[in-house]
């Protein structure tokens, strides 16, 4: 009885982390979003071009928050009070 028990619960362990494991198979990483959108936007570049294009799009950096404050803020440029927070707030968010 006591085996069975033994068993029963190395299976249940086994069966979860098997289940677990295809959960994060299945999540596509952040290179595989990258490259996907880098495909899309290459659809109609050929030979050379597209290859070109790929090498810049998947390593290409994402833009960081002190870069995006400082092209806004830049843009911004002659803005005041409320004008200036709602540009900002709309140019931090589409950055």
């Amino acid at each position: 009885m006591k085996s069975l028990l033994s068993v029963l619960a190395l299976g249940l362990t086994l069966s979860f982390g098997a289940a677990h494991a295809a959960d994060d198979a299945a999540a596509p990483t952040k290179q595989q979003n990258k490259m996907t959108v880098c495909n899309k936007d290459a659809a109609d570049k050929k030979g050379d071009e597209r290859k070109a294009f790929m090498k810049e799009c998947l390593s290409a950096k994402k833009a960081t928050q002190q870069d995006k404050m400082k092209t806004c803020n830049t843009d911004a440029t002659g803005k005041k009070g409320d004008e200036r927070k709602a540009f900002m707030k709309e140019c931090l968010s589409n950055k």
